[in-house]
């Protein structure tokens, strides 16, 4: 595999305004973001935004950045975008899709997503943890993975909901929203029009599986803090309180 990190940011959230620059101990949280990804040591990293105040703090920190449009339903297709304008020439045959409000995602967790496309009969990886808290068994904002086990903590993914799923005793997954693409996945995916079951449970990865691709998921150590509030924000900053952040290259 030859893959490159890109993170979909856009300044645009109805609860937590701007959330993408929010302060975090002095950096802008897709900054955080970045680092992160660049920590996991798996590829070049690219923030894919519409906003050229985004871009301007991921290069003021070291970073690269490409500007998007500023219409793209998803952020799978603001990554294919931007595949193209950085990468015409398709060196990269792989894509990790991380979202820019996870300040705090272990860069281990993001190797992980990488590592089932190493079987080329899977399109997209992703990763999984066990649900350890009972109200998340049932909450309908925790999305679980259905799927086979396949040893070493593989998984070959048969569903993802928002109900409590699979019914009877044994462990519910928690569904961790990182994608690594096969370049020729994600162009198929993104020229699919939304499928039934997407639109009923409001999950995107529902298209690709409806559409005969396949995805396995990793096991991992951590549920990653998603910034959807401001309290979630307030959560992430003392997460990341103390922590020493160097100055990296991507």
């Amino acid at each position: 595999m030859n893959p490159v990190v890109l993170i979909p940011a856009r300044l645009s959230a109805t609860r937590l305004p701007n959330k993408p620059l929010a302060d975090i101990h002095g950096e802008p949280m897709i900054v955080h973001v970045w680092r992160r990804a660049v920590e996991a040591d798996a590829a070049p990293v690219w923030i894919a935004t519409d906003a050229p105040a985004i871009a301007e703090a991921v290069q003021a920190a070291g970073g690269q950045a490409v500007l998007t449009g500023t219409d793209h339903p998803s952020g799978s297709d603001r990554i294919f975008e931007a595949l193209g304008r950085i990468d015409p020439e398709g060196r990269f045959d792989t894509v990790l899709n991380v979202q820019g409000d996870l300040p705090t995602v272990m860069p281990a967790t993001l190797r992980a997503a990488l590592t089932p496309l190493a079987d080329a009969e899977v399109a997209l990886g992703t990763a999984v943890a066990e649900i350890v808290r009972e109200e998340e068994r049932t909450a309908p904002s925790v999305v679980k993975m259905v799927g086979s086990p396949l040893g070493g903590g593989r998984f070959r993914a048969l569903y993802f909901t928002r109900a409590t799923a699979p019914w009877g005793e044994g462990p519910l997954y928690h569904h961790i929203g990182l994608y690594a693409w096969r370049r020729t996945a994600l162009a198929r995916f993104v020229a699919l029009p939304p499928s039934p079951l997407e639109r009923r449970e409001k999950l995107e990865q529902l298209r690709a599986l409806e559409a005969g691709m396949r995805i396995d998921a990793m096991q991992v150590a951590e549920v990653p803090l998603g910034v959807d509030t401001p309290e979630d924000l307030e959560r992430a900053r003392g997460l990341l309180r103390g922590r020493a952040i160097p100055a990296r290259e991507a």
